[in-house]
């Protein structure tokens, strides 16, 4: 099973507009992060995670075939507002989107025309569905379990995938929810900055401390704003077996 992470930052996206930081400043590919996506491929199947304004850039370098799935995180703005773009993947027929209440919700308010009973020519052809969490999720030759995060105050989907565990945009996570991590090897999750508190996002050192307790072999952390620093030398003081991901990069699972 492959992991592509086709993009490894925030909401805004380093560089920031008009940021002068030596981060946003930086000529280091690494230190450029699109909005936080990934695709997982097993075999002929593929599968998106998370859907924001940057996908149409991200999908770019990739074959031109079918997208099995689009799993949600959750309805914000940077995980959500490419999905108009997911258009031309309709050649194939209607892309399968699964996503929590909350979202599917959210989604039939704000990009209503895709749900229309008479849709206009050229409308994405989404095929939405309500996931319940801990409820098994077959697509493919790929088993995803949905188990629950907190994005602050607001539950959010995390993705449980064979070895692999997904998480973005986690503030914590309640007890009853580790053991859907129980096992894991490869783990991919969420820190804004560095060792800076957040309201609603983890800072590298609660990353660094989750993955520990998870006790995952390879830790990848996603989902970071110019306040991680810059790539090299954060890098350097991370501990063995956490990385700091970046866009572009392919973890085999």
């Amino acid at each position: 099973m492959k992991l592509t992470i086709l993009g490894s930052g925030t909401s805004g996206g380093v560089p920031g507009v008009g940021c002068s930081c030596e981060v946003c400043q930086s000529k280091d590919r690494y230190d450029k992060r699109l909005r936080s996506s990934a695709l997982l491929e097993e075999g002929e199947t593929r599968l998106l995670i998370d859907c924001g304004p940057d996908f149409r850039q991200q999908i770019m370098g990739f074959d031109f075939k079918p997208i099995d799935a689009v799993l949600l995180t959750h309805y914000h703005f940077d995980h959500v507002a490419g999905i108009d773009d997911i258009r031309p993947f309709c050649v194939f027929g209607p892309v399968n989107f699964y996503a929590d209440k909350k979202t599917v919700k959210a989604l039939h308010d704000t990009i209503p025309y895709c749900f229309a009973g008479n849709p206009y020519p050229g409308v994405p052809l989404l095929n939405l569905q309500e996931i319940t969490p801990h409820i098994p999720l077959q697509v493919g030759n790929i088993t995803i379990i949905p188990f629950v995060v907190m994005h602050g105050k607001l539950p959010i989907m995390a993705f449980r995938i064979g070895k692999l565990a997904y998480i973005t945009d986690m503030k914590t996570i309640e007890p009853e929810e580790m053991e859907y991590l129980n096992g894991v090897e490869t783990l991919v999750v969420n820190a804004l900055k560095k060792n800076k508190p957040h309201h609603s996002h983890q800072s590298l050192e609660d990353a660094i401390a989750f993955a520990k307790n998870v006790g995952a072999k390879h830790t990848y952390v996603i989902h970071m704003s110019h306040g991680i620093g810059r790539h090299k030398e954060t890098s350097e003081e991370l501990p063995e077996g956490v990385e700091l991901a970046y866009d572009g990069l392919v973890v085999e699972v």
